[in-house]
C-alpha cells in the first residue's frame, strides 16, 4: 500500500512507501505524553498530511523552540541569563521571543545542561534545516525523507525528553543551611551540587568559603558548610578549586590571623592546601614542624603538632621534607625509660603515634630518602635507636614504606635491611653506627 501526498506544488505529488508510513506515524507520536497536544505538534501533523513538507518544517522547529524555552524556565532564568547575556534579562516566556536568537536559545539550553552536547551540535543542523526551507520560500523543495530526518532528530533529542532537574537557587540554599531546616543528607547534598552547572559550583563554593571566615557566621551555618563543603569539594573542577587557592594566598598576604586559621580548618577538611602557592604552603608547615621538633618527648604538644601536620595533608615545599620526616620519626620512636607503674621501657606519644603511622603511608622517594637521611644523621635518633625497642619501632616505620610498591629499589634494599631482625649488626654497619 502506498500514500499519494499532494505538495503545496500542485504539479508535484510525492508517493510514501507503505514501509515508511508506519514509520511516519510512529515518529510523530514518539514524543513525551504532555506534549501530544502542542499546537505546533498538531499543526505539522496537519500541514503534512496536506503535502506542505516546507510548512511541517516550520511548525515542528516551533514545537522544538516552544519545549526548549518552558524548560529552560523549569530549570533556571537566572542561570539562562548568566551564560548568554541577551540584550535584555529574560524573565517570562514572551521575553525569549523578541530578545532570544534560536543560536541563543540552542547554546543556553546547552550550557545550563537542559540538553546535551549531542543533542546541542544536531539542533544546530535543524536549525539550518528550518532556515533554508522554511526561512527560504525560493530554496528547493525539500524532500520528505529531509522532513522525516528532521522530525526523527528533534524527537529524539527534545520532544521526548523529559525536564531536567531544576537548579537549586543558592541564595535560598544558603539561607536555609543556616536554619534548622536544612536537611543533612548526604545523597540529597551531593544530588543539588552535582546537578549545578560550573557556573553556579563556582559561585556556590567562593559564597560558602567567604561565609565561613567571617565572626558573625552563626555556629549553625558553620556546622553545616563544615558537612556540606567536602560534598562539594568533589563536585567541582580544578579551576575553581585554583580559584579558592588564589584566595586563600592573598588571605596570608592580608595577614588576618582569624580568618587564616578559618580558612585553613576549611581547606584542611579537603586536602585543598595543595592548590594555594609554596609561598603559603611555606608559612604554614614551617611553624608547624618547629612546634614539633621543640616540643619532642612532650606528648600532650606533640599530639597536637601531629594532628595538626596531617590535617595540613602531604603537599609539603621540598625545603621541609627533610625536617618534617625526622621530627615525625624523631616522635614515633620516643625514648627508653623506666616506670615504677608500669613495665615498659618504650616511651612515646599514644596520640601522636597512630597519626604518624597514617601519615607514612602516603610517603613517596623524596619522603623515603628523608626518612633514610634521617636514620644516617640524626644523632638524636641514632643514639635512641641503639636500644631494641625503639629499634623495633623504627623497623615498624620501615615496614610501610618497604610494602609501598612505588619506593625506588636502591632505597628498598635499604629498608630491606632495616626490618631484617636477625641482622641488627648489618644495619648498624651500613649506617656506621656502634
Amino acid at each position: 500500500m502506498k500514500e499519494v501526498i499532494k505538495t503545496e506544488e500542485p504539479s508535484v505529488e510525492i508517493v510514501i512507501p507503505s514501509d515508511k508510513i508506519d514509520y511516519l506515524q510512529r515518529e510523530l507520536t514518539n514524543i513525551r505524553e504532555d506534549f501530544t497536544d502542542n499546537k505546533y505538534v498538531i499543526e505539522a501533523t496537519k500541514v503534512l498530511a496536506a503535502g506542505g513538507l516546507r510548512s511541517t518544517i516550520g511548525a515542528y522547529w516551533n514545537a522544538v523552540v516552544d519545549d526548549l524555552r518552558r524548560k529552560i524556565i523549569h530549570r533556571s532564568l537566572d542561570l539562562f541569563n548568566k551564560e548568554i547575556k541577551p540584550r535584555r534579562e529574560i524573565k517570562t516566556y514572551e521575553d525569549f521571543q523578541d530578545h532570544v536568537s534560536d543560536i541563543e536559545l540552542i547554546d543556553g539550553a546547552f550550557k545550563i545542561g537542559v540538553i546535551s552536547w549531542e543533542a546541542h551540535k544536531i539542533l544546530q543542523q535543524a536549525r539550518e534545516t528550518r532556515n533554508i526551507y522554511y526561512g527560504h520560500p525560493d530554496s528547493s523543495d525539500p524532500t520528505l525523507f529531509k522532513v522525516f530526518n528532521m522530525i526523527a532528530d528533534c524527537n529524539r533529542f527534545v520532544l521526548s525528553q523529559e525536564y531536567p532537574p531544576t537548579i537549586i537557587d543558592v541564595n535560598e540554599y544558603i539561607i536555609t543551611m543556616d536554619s534548622d531546616a536544612y536537611n543533612k543528607n548526604e545523597i540529597a547534598i551531593e544530588q543539588a551540587f552535582t546537578d549545578l552547572p560550573d557556573i553556579y559550583k563556582s559561585e556556590m563554593t567562593n559564597r560558602l568559603f567567604s561565609m565561613y571566615l567571617v565572626d558573625n557566621a552563626s555556629v549553625r551555618l558553620k556546622g553545616n558548610i563544615e558537612f556540606s563543603f567536602p560534598i562539594l569539594w568533589k563536585v567541582i573542577s580544578r579551576d575553581v578549586r585554583k580559584q579558592i587557592g588564589n584566595r586563600y594566598d592573598k588571605l596570608i598576604v592580608e595577614g588576618n590571623r582569624e580568618k587564616i586559621d578559618n580558612a585553613t580548618s576549611l581547606l584542611t577538611m579537603v586536602n585543598g592546601l595543595r592548590y594555594v602557592s609554596s609561598a603559603s604552603r611555606r608559612i604554614l608547615f614551617d611553624p608547624a614542624i618547629k612546634r614539633l621538633e621543640d616540643n619532642l618527648d612532650n606528648w600532650a604538644v606533640e599530639g597536637q603538632a601531629v594532628n595538626y601536620l596531617q590535617r595540613l595533608g602531604y603537599n609539603i615545599p621540598s625545603e621541609y621534607i627533610i625536617r618534617y620526616v625526622s621530627a615525625l620519626t624523631l616522635t614515633y620512636v620516643g625514648y627508653k625509660g623506666n616506670s615504677y607503674q608500669y613495665a615498659r621501657t618504650a616511651f612515646y606519644s599514644d596520640t601522636a603515634a597512630p597519626r604518624i603511622s597514617e601519615m607514612f603511608e602516603f610517603f613517596d622517594n623524596a619522603s623515603t630518602e628523608a626518612f633514610i637521611d634521617a636514620i644516617k644523621t640524626n644523632s638524636t635518633l641514632r643514639s635512641r635507636i641503639k636500644n631494641t625497642q625503639q629499634l623495633n619501632r623504627l623497623r615498624t616505620l620501615g615496614e610501610i614504606l618497604l610494602n609501598k610498591p612505588e619506593i625506588r629499589d636502591d632505597l628498598k634494599s635499604f629498608l630491606e635491611i632495616l626490618v631484617d631482625k636477625e641482622n641488627t649488626t648489618d644495619f648498624f654497619s651500613l649506617i656506621n653506627l656502634k
